[in-house]
């Protein structure tokens, strides 16, 4: 019986929660608006999307363009770009 008992316990903490958070939220109008929790896990996840998109485009651009200096630099110091044949030995 002392478990049915603390099952009750713990949803009335729970509503009472709910319905404190929602009337924080809303106000007077709790009535009508409820919060729905997962709109915010949604919201979270698309952020964080975001954020992975972004930094995966950021260091693409990055390679883009280091390897690009790369290829500016190379015909400055001398060195060829096509493969190089062995010299015939005389």
């Amino acid at each position: 019986m002392s478990g049915n008992y603390g099952t009750q316990v713990i949803e009335s903490v729970a509503v009472r929660r709910r319905r404190l958070r929602e009337a924080w939220l809303f106000g007077s109008d709790r009535v009508r608006n409820s919060l729905n929790e997962q709109v915010g896990k949604v919201l979270a996840s698309v952020m964080i999307a975001a954020v992975i998109c972004a930094g995966f485009a950021g260091y693409g651009y990055f390679k883009t363009s280091m390897a690009k200096e790369n290829q500016k630099q190379q015909p400055a110091n001398g060195s060829t770009t096509g493969p190089v044949s062995p010299q015939p030995s005389r």
